[in-house]
């Protein structure tokens, strides 16, 4: 008769109810499970951030939605369908933007919104973005910041809304809030306004021909770039959302990179950004994919 006090060697193993068991076949519902993820089970997916802008984009985007960055590899499918993150702008004369993200956005010389300028202190200013209300205060900046004409105070808090004129140091930029570039806008009472005459077209000095397509230039200052809002819209991963501008006068057509990511190629020479370059017939501007040739209407 066998002691059920002595350990027994050989014969068939008895299964411990309380021990975990690995995968297999007849898996009892109450016992813990190593494997793949359950149905059940929440999955976090975190946007990206271009190393470039800051910019925080969808996942699954496979180019920053803000400056055109193309990423390094390949991001997973974003199951949700996520929209584009659209984050209010400071735009300048030369329609550049400076944009504002959530949180603290610290101006000037050097900081979150870099300002290139003699008369912007190094720590001039700091814009705070807190769920879409956005304020300004000035840090004790030298030459001083200005709301719509009117000075603030040294850290004061002042609220800012969309077309908002924002001066540091006599640095002019207009606030643009998302969306409201594509706003019509509606006359006082929201009657409608009886024009006087019928706008004439204006006469275009050059054109920018595109695969057969003619993009007219006219007098004045054209600005072009990926996001809507521009001149002249281009839809390519490797423009910018903001990429430059074109101007035209009695001298000639000149060409400027306003800071894009990836650059604008003309005769196979890369622009200095910000750099004025005179435009002549048959010149070939390269944006990403795109090629685009100099045409001058004829007089």
């Amino acid at each position: 008769m066998s002691d059920p006090n002595k350990t027994v060697m050989g014969g068939p193993q008895v299964a411990d109810p309380n021990k975990t068991v690995m995968g297999g076949p007849g898996l009892d519902p109450n016992k813990t499970m190593m494997g793949g993820p359950s149905l059940n089970t929440t999955i976090t997916i975190k946007p990206v951030q271009c190393p470039v802008c800051k910019t925080f984009n969808p996942p699954g985007m496979q180019v920053c939605s803000d400056c055109g960055l193309i990423f390094e590899y390949a991001l997973d499918g974003d199951a949700f369908g996520a929209p584009t993150i659209r984050l209010p702008v400071l735009v300048d004369d030369n329609g550049r933007e400076f944009v504002v993200r959530p949180g603290v956005n610290k101006v000037g010389r050097t900081g979150d919104i870099a300002l290139e300028d003699p008369r912007v202190s190094r720590a001039h200013a700091v814009i705070k973005s807190d769920q879409g209300a956005l304020s300004i205060e000035d840090v004790g900046s030298t030459n001083g910041t200005q709301v719509n004409g009117e000075a603030i105070a040294a850290n004061a808090s002042i609220p800012l809304s969309a077309g908002d004129k924002l001066s540091f140091g006599g640095l002019e930029l207009v606030l643009g809030m998302p969306g409201e570039a594509n706003k019509t806008a509606m006359p006082a009472g929201g009657r409608t306004m009886a024009m006087a005459a019928a706008p004439g077209q204006v006469a275009a000095v050059a054109y920018l021909v595109q695969e057969g397509t003619k993009h007219p230039v006219a007098t004045g200052k054209m600005t072009f770039g990926r996001r809507d809002g521009n001149d002249l819209v281009l839809s390519d991963p490797f423009v910018s959302g903001s990429h430059g501008m074109i101007e035209a006068d009695g001298t000639g057509v000149y060409l400027t990179d306003t800071g894009s990511t990836n650059g604008t190629v003309v005769n196979d020479a890369k622009l200095t950004a910000n750099q004025r370059t005179q435009l002549r017939p048959g010149d070939r501007i390269k944006l990403g994919s795109i090629e685009l040739v100099v045409e001058f209407a004829e007089n």
